[in-house]
């Protein structure tokens, strides 16, 4: 059986309770209290009456976490008494998981099937299986599972078509009945108008929703085909699910919208286009916001579009793209939105890490003076190679933003962009050099007290060589192709800044240069080791090159300035 030690799984339990927060707390506690689960975000609201719980980790805690979760919200939450805008069938509404790394969607969803019947069972909840656990297609959809909402369940779960996959077909009052599955990463996200009227939301939610709206004739009558069932005209946009309502708590009408697939419709998209038909039916999206975490590319690839639309260079800081998006799309129109907490990515970053890239310069210039041999050599040279791409990244936007160049600004965009994805690269390298040293300092601790455990020792010296050799290989690979970039701007950048190019390409060669030792003195004792050999040989290649790539920059560099 597969090991899934180092898998990833994502759970979002959505409980219906928003309002009084000692309830959520109990249920909340119940997740903390199991290792090897992230708690990243309790999202409460009060007009739905609804919280969105996300937590993280291996899927075995997770699941875990997620029983126990479901087991306390059915002990403190009386669906009998439950009022919220939001359509909810139980106190553990739905239960999603969602593969984030080291597992599959299959995997998954034997991880979903295992929580569903532990639920039924153990619990005595009605339990049903959703999206890509679904054993039937028509129970893929959670709204058509959903369908009745709590308070037609009792009739519906009588009925064989809907009796449920885990528990007995019997509707327990207090708790409702549960949805449990996997999918995709959803994105809950609601778009702000400025009105009251919940008629007018819906509109713009049929306009854009992927099931769009039921046809009706000239007199209001909804139309049926010959099967008698009504004729639907689809929305604008695939993977969408919208409804309108009014939300008391902010005195405005809001677009409720689940993103089920950002690949196929981005959030920027979704934004524009209910800004489009907002404005075509006389409303205005005044803002949005997010219901939970939202995965860094969406809010990336946001930034992006909207820089684009402005004919600005996409090619900035990653901090630079995530406020472009919060401003462009409203974020923070209703609460002030915190990348830090909303961010799946940056919530899952270890703040107490000790890595050489969130160092100050000075920091980073003290430790690699220290007596210790790392920080070193090769993180040194993916530093340099780092600079480099920032130098030719820099000229490339001064050169989008250039008066009178206003029609060559995607032209630099495009070379500042390969800019920033090599400079985040090095920047990465910087410390994978300084792990790779560590992981053959480790080797070496071993144990080598008989035969077999020199055996393993000498196999582990060997990996870790081989990787403290790819690393600065990495770089070589990476600052050679910054020369491009940096002749480039040389060339036909803002002459202003070709002096910048110029160093770029200096830092560039001292990359190659430097990380070219690095990977020599690591391959002293695998010459002839059939992964080292070729990698040596294009190392060797890349090396006898730079200098000249280093020095056709310089040529230019010293045409242009004339000097």
């Amino acid at each position: 059986m597969k090991d899934f030690k180092n898998a990833i799984i994502e759970c979002v339990p959505n409980f219906s309770e928003g309002r009084d927060m000692s309830i959520i707390k109990q249920i909340t506690d119940e997740i903390e209290k199991v290792e090897g689960v992230s708690l990243l975000d309790v999202d409460p609201g009060k007009a739905t009456n609804r919280t969105v719980v996300t937590l993280v980790g291996n899927p075995y805690a997770v699941i875990e976490a997620a029983y126990q979760a479901i087991k306390k919200a059915g002990e403190v939450i009386d669906m009998r008494q439950h009022k919220g805008e939001h359509p909810r069938m139980g106190a553990t509404d739905v239960c999603p998981l969602i593969p984030i790394s080291g597992i599959t969607m299959e995997e998954t969803v034997e991880f979903a099937k295992m929580l569903a019947k532990r639920v039924g069972e153990e619990l005595n909840i009605p339990t049903y299986l959703y999206e890509y656990a679904a054993d039937a297609d028509y129970r893929r959809n959670l709204a058509d599972i959903r369908s009745g909402e709590y308070e037609g369940f009792a009739a519906k779960i009588t009925k064989p078509e809907w009796k449920p996959d885990y528990g007995q077909a019997v509707f327990n009052e207090k708790s409702g009945a549960t949805v449990i599955g996997a999918r995709d990463f959803l994105i809950a996200y609601n778009v702000n108008l400025n009105t009251t009227s919940t008629r007018r939301a819906n509109a713009i939610a049929f306009d854009i929703r992927e099931k769009g709206r039921q046809k009706t004739d000239e007199k209001g009558k909804v139309v049926k085909d010959e099967n008698g069932e009504p004729v639907w005209i689809p929305g604008l946009l695939k993977d969408v699910k919208a409804i309108g309502w009014f939300i008391e708590e902010y005195g405005v009408a809001q677009i409720s919208i689940n993103l089920t697939n950002m690949h196929t419709t981005p959030l920027h998209k979704v934004f524009d286009t209910a800004c489009e038909r907002a404005t075509a039916r006389g409303l205005r999206v005044t803002g949005s916001e997010l219901v939970g975490l939202v995965p860094l590319e969406a809010i990336l690839e946001a930034g992006k579009y909207f820089l684009r639309k402005q004919q600005r260079s996409v090619g900035v800081s990653e901090g630079e793209l995530v406020k472009i998006a919060v401003k462009s799309l409203g974020l923070d129109e209703l609460a002030p939105f915190d990348p830090q907490k909303k961010i799946i990515e940056y919530r899952m970053r270890d703040t107490n890490s000790k890595k050489l890239i969130g160092m100050t310069l000075t920091k980073f210039a003290e430790e690699t003076a220290s007596e210790s041999p790392a920080p070193g050599g090769g993180s040194i040279a993916a530093y340099c190679g780092a600079l480099g791409a920032a130098l030719g990244t820099m000229v490339a936007n001064l050169s989008s933003h250039k008066k009178g160049w206003d029609a060559r600004w995607e032209e630099f965009s495009n070379y500042a962009e390969q800019g920033q994805q090599l400079m985040a690269d090095m920047l990465n390298l910087v410390d994978e050099d300084t792990n790779a040293f560590n992981q053959i300092m480790a080797a070496f601790g071993l144990p080598k007290t008989n035969d077999e455990e020199k055996a393993t020792r000498k196999a582990a010296i060997d990996a870790a060589t081989i990787n403290a050799i790819k690393v600065p290989y990495r770089t070589m690979e990476l600052a050679y192709q910054s020369f491009d970039l940096a002749k480039a701007m040389a060339e036909i950048g803002n002459p202003n800044s070709v002096s910048d190019a110029g160093v770029g390409a200096l830092c560039a060669r001292a990359a190659v240069k430097g990380a070219y030792l690095n990977v020599i003195i690591n391959a002293q004792d695998l010459k002839e080791h059939p992964e080292v050999k070729p990698l040596v040989a294009k190392a060797q290649d890349m090396n006898a090159s730079a200098d000249s790539k280093e020095q056709e920059v310089w040529e230019v560099v010293m045409g242009k300035m004339k000097y």
